[in-house]
């Protein structure tokens, strides 16, 4: 069972986490890995919780991760990092989008928007930190800012073996290929 990683999305309904763990799982599969998938959508049309798990390996039985058994947190929306971040196993790795969107009890005014994520975040765990959104920007197109977190994905945990242009090509529409292979690459440029 030491084979298998265990990669956790989180973010919110929009984001476009579900076509990113899509691109992940099937490249993961072109790969040659055996992969499970589970996707949890919440409140995800009204700005709720998402999170994908995506496990991968020679032989994986099960899609779930359990506390604690992370290798890599991949968090789209910053507060939503924090809420996962006990999924996360020692020595683990967080990629995180510096990005913000308010919760409804924030946008009430209930609440305030967490401050310090980013500062307790890097007390637990190896963060990298970035801002996808500015980059999808930059490509013409905010919502390309999944497949930016892919790439960021790709590189952090080390699956520069797969060839993910070619997966890109296979999962997106015809008419976004370029500016998500581009962002694609732009992802992996914030891992060093």
């Amino acid at each position: 069972m030491s084979d298998v990683k265990n990669i956790l999305l989180v973010g919110v309904g929009g984001q476009g986490i579900i076509l990113a763990s899509k691109i992940l799982a099937e490249g993961l599969m072109s790969g040659g890995y055996d992969v499970k998938m589970s996707e949890v959508h919440g409140m995800a049309q009204r700005g709720g919780s998402v999170t994908t798990q995506v496990r991968f390996g020679e032989k994986v039985y099960s899609p779930i991760i359990g506390k604690g058994q992370a290798d890599i947190l991949v968090s789209f929306e910053k507060m939503e990092s924090g809420k996962w971040i006990d999924h996360l196993k020692k020595g683990g790795k967080v990629v995180v989008n510096d990005y913000e969107i308010p919760s409804a009890p924030i946008l009430t005014g209930k609440e305030l928007y967490p401050e310090g994520i980013i500062e307790e975040l890097k007390s637990k765990a190896d963060v990298t930190v970035f801002k996808a959104a500015e980059i999808a920007k930059e490509l013409g197109n905010i919502r390309t800012m999944n497949v930016v977190m892919v790439g960021a994905l790709v590189k952090a945990i080390g699956l520069d073996d797969v060839n993910w242009e070619e997966v890109v090509k296979s999962t997106v529409k015809e008419k976004f290929v370029g500016i998500n292979t581009e962002a694609l690459k732009r992802g992996m440029e914030q891992v060093k």
